[in-house]
C-alpha cells in the first residue's frame, strides 16, 4: 500500500536483469570425463546412448542407443547428461599411464604396433615430385612400410615413360603413378591415356587430382584462409601463391620454407582433400594386390 493506503500493483514486475540473467536455461555446461557406460545425448542429433568407446588420437566418443546402433562424435561441447549440458573431456585415467601408442595412423588407418617393415615389393608407387612425395609419405608413411611400398618421385610426368621403360613394369611388378592437374584435355590425361593403352598399360595404374599443384590439396583452413589463391598461368604458380598470401617468394629458399609452413599444416588424412585421399588409397590398393 501507499502512504494514502491503496494497494499498489506493479505493472512491470521484477527486474528481469536482477540475478544471473545470462544463465541458460537447463544451467551452464560443465566439462564431464567421457567415461563408459555413461549415458548422454548429442543435442544436435537426439541420439541417447551409452558411452562405449573414445578414440584418444580422433579425440571421438562412441554412444550405443538401446537398439544397438552406434555413432560416433567429437569430444567437446554439445551432450546432455540427465537433461543439464555437459563438455565431454578425454575419460580419466586416458592418460594416467604416461605417453600412450597411437591407435590410428596419419591416414586413419588403425595403428600395427610392434611389427617390422615388410621388405620392399617389387611393385613401385611414382609420383610427380618432392613435395608430392614428402606428404604421401607424412600422411600415409606407417600404411607403406607396413605393405613393403616404395614411393619414388619422377621430377616430372614428361619423363614417366622413360622410367616405365627402365623399371619394366610387370604383373608381379606393378606401377602405380600419382599425378598433378589429371584434367580432361591437359598434357598430363594425354600421357596417361598414352601409357594406358601401351603393353604396360595393364601393370601400370595412373590417377590423379585436379590440383594445379600439391599444396592445394591441404585445407587451406588449416593454413589460416579460406581458398588457395588464383594464380595467372603466366605466373610460376608457388611464386604467385606465395605473393598473394604475402609470404616471402623471392628466391627456391623461401619456395622451401613456405613448403614446409604448408607440410607443417597437416595432422593427417583430416586436413587433406578427399579428391587426394581416395586417389592415393586405389594406388596403395593396385600396388599391394599382388
Amino acid at each position: 500500500m501507499n502512504r494514502l493506503g491503496w494497494s499498489v500493483v506493479d505493472r512491470y514486475g521484477t527486474d528481469v536483469l536482477a540475478g544471473d540473467w545470462k544463465v541458460p536455461k537447463r544451467g551452464r555446461a560443465v566439462e564431464t570425463p567421457a567415461d563408459p557406460g555413461l549415458v548422454v545425448e548429442e543435442v544436435t542429433t537426439d541420439w541417447c546412448g551409452e558411452i562405449v568407446a573414445f578414440d584418444r588420437d580422433l579425440d571421438t566418443v562412441t554412444l550405443e542407443d538401446r537398439r544397438g546402433k552406434r555413432r560416433t562424435f567429437p569430444l567437446g561441447p554439445g551432450f546432455l547428461l540427465e537433461g543439464k549440458p555437459v563438455i565431454l573431456t578425454p575419460p580419466l585415467g586416458a592418460n594416467a599411464a604416461g605417453p600412450q601408442k597411437p591407435t590410428r595412423t596419419a591416414s586413419g588407418s588403425i595403428a600395427v604396433h610392434d611389427v617390422k617393415a615388410r621388405v620392399a615389393r617389387a611393385s613401385r608407387i611414382f609420383v610427380e615430385g618432392r613435395h608430392d612425395a614428402e606428404l604421401v609419405e607424412k600422411v600415409w608413411g606407417d600404411d607403406l612400410r607396413i605393405e613393403g611400398v616404395v614411393v619414388e618421385f619422377l621430377g616430372g610426368v614428361d619423363d614417366l615413360a622413360d622410367h616405365l621403360r627402365d623399371f619394366k613394369p610387370g604383373p608381379n611388378r606393378r606401377v602405380g603413378v600419382l599425378v598433378d592437374h589429371l584434367v580432361p584435355g591437359s598434357k598430363e590425361s594425354r600421357i596417361a591415356q598414352g601409357i594406358k593403352k601401351s603393353p604396360v598399360g595393364k601393370d601400370v595404374l595412373i590417377v590423379g587430382h585436379p590440383f594445379i599443384d600439391i599444396w592445394q590439396a591441404v585445407k587451406p583452413e588449416r593454413l589460416g584462409f579460406t581458398e588457395w589463391p588464383s594464380v595467372p598461368r603466366s605466373i610460376d604458380w608457388k611464386k604467385g601463391t606465395c605473393q598473394q598470401l604475402g609470404w616471402p617468394h623471392r628466391d627456391q629458399a623461401d619456395i622451401a620454407r613456405a613448403w614446409k609452413h604448408v607440410l607443417g599444416g597437416v595432422r593427417g588424412f583430416q586436413d587433406l582433400d578427399p579428391t587426394l585421399l581416395g586417389r592415393v588409397e586405389e594406388l596403395i590398393d593396385f600396388v599391394t594386390a599382388v
